[in-house]
């Protein structure tokens, strides 16, 4: 009998990042206050002072803003080595927040930190992740919050709609569907270890999984652990409202999954696998497909009466 999945941290209610010390509460709201994280080497590429400059550092390029955000790459050098990342800023988060993390200073109240954390359930979870560098928010004064997050570039990666139809174009037929149905049982293994937990990406579109280049020249032996998953900012635990999410998971996959290469025969393949490895009496029913497919068409209509809208971010963090 299998048993039921683990979660590692619940996603509900993020845990508290530590015993940071800090400063009284009238202090924390008259002057502010600092929750940070980093890896190991991010203080020697980012410089001496970097918390005062982080929210300000000129990007060296691939920058895009919108609404109070931005991302870009940067580009850190020192000595011989370099270290790229992508730099996700929020400039302007609400006041409830700024002043929830005023009063609880050792929670994640920054969409930053929050990825953070997300980002680190996945790797002890096992799934495929860039390297978290550096995250943070800035507390106050008054309420203030603002919050960054730095991942390692994935380097000589590219997301699966560039990726899949390079990869039609470059095999011969025979090796391309050997190729499909690698990457679909992964494809189908990942979505299937997040949904098993009752954990949703909502926003599981073919942009935000990264191959490496290499692979669409060659079939690999074993594609276990070849598909990174980015942008985990949304990444949540639902129990009540699971069916939906997955639901809306899955119709999003669908719906990216309209690139060149890609045929219906694929997608009957990923449902398979899909619903393959489940602990005894979940695995999906029959009648979660037609609430796909009715998800998917109605992806299809909004984009139909939008055509010159992007379909979906095509984030390369």
């Amino acid at each position: 009998m299998s048993a039921t999945p683990r979660t590692p941290t619940s996603l509900t209610r993020l845990a508290p990042l530590g015993t940071d010390p800090v400063s009284s509460l009238w202090a924390r709201l008259r002057r502010g206050a600092r929750l940070l994280r980093r890896q190991a080497d991010w203080d020697r590429f980012a410089g001496d002072g970097w918390p005062d400059r982080v929210m300000a550092e000129p990007l060296t390029d691939r920058e895009h803003q919108k609404q109070g955000r931005s991302i870009g790459r940067k580009v850190f050098a020192d000595d011989c080595e370099t270290l790229s990342v992508y730099l996700k800023r929020h400039y302007k988060l609400s006041r409830v927040a700024g002043f929830l993390a005023t009063l609880f200073p050792g929670r994640a109240w920054s969409p930053g930190l929050q990825e953070w954390q997300r980002i680190c359930w996945a790797q002890e979870l096992g799934i495929p992740v860039p390297r978290p560098v550096a995250a943070g928010q800035f507390v106050g004064p008054w309420g203030r919050l603002q919050g960054f997050l730095a991942v390692e570039e994935l380097h000589g990666m590219l997301p699966l709609h560039e990726a899949i139809p390079r990869a039609s174009r470059t095999l011969d037929a025979r090796s391309f569907a050997r190729w499909k149905r690698g990457l679909v049982a992964e494809l189908a293994r990942l979505a299937r270890e997040l949904h098993r937990r009752k954990v949703f990406h909502k926003d599981l579109y073919f942009c935000h999984f990264y191959i490496p280049e290499a692979l669409t020249r060659a079939v690999p032996a074993d594609w276990t652990n070849r598909a990174f998953m980015i942008d985990l900012q949304r990444l949540t635990h639902h129990t009540i409202t699971a069916k939906w999410w997955q639901v809306k998971d899955l119709a999003q996959l669908m719906f990216s999954s309209e690139v060149e290469g890609v045929t219906a025969r694929d997608r009957v393949r990923f449902w398979k696998l899909y619903r393959q490895g489940w602990p005894d009496g979940r695995a999906p029913r029959a009648w979660l497909a037609p609430l796909v497919c009715w998800k998917w068409r109605l992806y299809r209509g909004h984009n139909a009466r939008k055509p010159s809208a992007v379909p979906y971010e095509k984030n390369a963090a």
